[in-house]
């Protein structure tokens, strides 16, 4: 089925619409001059580490403990990420580093 032009008009107004919706909605709720209400302030606080573990489980899950490479690059991976985050404490560089080093290990070393 093809969308008229004026329903392709329609669906990109409404996503357009839709996504500066869910940017503005949480400044009309809190603003700036207003203290967040305390459940807010908690949530702040505990999900970024929440979901850095659950990223991890995630991540770890499909990983065969008992074949050739034992998660070696996995580990070896984390622990990179971890060592440089508390090292310089700048995400995109953990992140980078973490990721270059899996794809040397899967790559290079354990293909």
């Amino acid at each position: 089925m093809r969308l008229s032009a004026l329903q392709a008009l329609c669906i990109i107004a409404l996503v357009a619409a839709g996504t500066q919706l869910t940017r503005w909605v949480p400044f009309w709720l809190f603003p700036e001059h207003r203290q967040p209400p305390p459940v807010v302030t908690y949530l702040g606080r505990v999900l970024p580490p929440a979901m850095m573990g659950l990223l991890v489980v995630y991540c770890l899950k499909g990983v065969s403990w008992s074949a050739a490479s034992h998660g070696v690059p996995e580990l070896s991976s984390i622990l990179l990420v971890a060592a440089l985050h508390r090292w310089k404490g700048n995400v995109l560089l953990s992140i980078a580093g973490g990721t270059g080093l899996y794809m040397l290990l899967v790559q290079l070393v354990f293909a």
